[in-house]
């Protein structure tokens, strides 16, 4: 019996991100090894960045607004919390947001163009 193997899965990889919302850092996973890690802001106090595994459920280049040049959007409860960039970069290192990730704007165009529909965000 001959078994087919996809003569592509030897290029595929798997991405995954890490969110320490305490060290401000996302933490980009590519076949379970770090290979990026950036800084980020998250929530501040009064609304907090959800904790927990998600996965990534949408997203849209240049959404507008104080949401930057990329949005991914997360399927995390009670809110509509994502990954996005930022039209104020002084934010970035701080719990400043709304609960969302935030990201230089050059750092989510890179995460955006290498992660999918479906990736795993973990947030610590």
């Amino acid at each position: 019996m001959f078994l087919y193997q996809d003569p592509f899965s030897y290029y595929r990889v798997t991405y995954s991100i890490t969110i320490n919302t305490a060290a401000h850092t996302l933490t980009l996973f590519r076949d379970n090894k770090v290979y990026r890690t950036y800084t980020v802001a998250v929530g501040k106090p009064s609304t907090p960045t959800p904790k927990g595994t998600f996965k990534i459920v949408n997203r849209a280049i240049n959404p507008g607004g104080p949401f930057g040049v990329r949005w991914l959007g997360l399927d995390a409860p009670n809110g509509d919390y994502g990954i996005h960039g930022t039209n104020d970069p002084s934010s970035i290192g701080k719990n400043i947001s709304n609960g969302c990730i935030r990201m230089y704007n050059n750092q989510v165009i890179e995460l955006s163009n290498l992660v999918s529909i479906g990736t795993v965000v973990k947030i610590i």
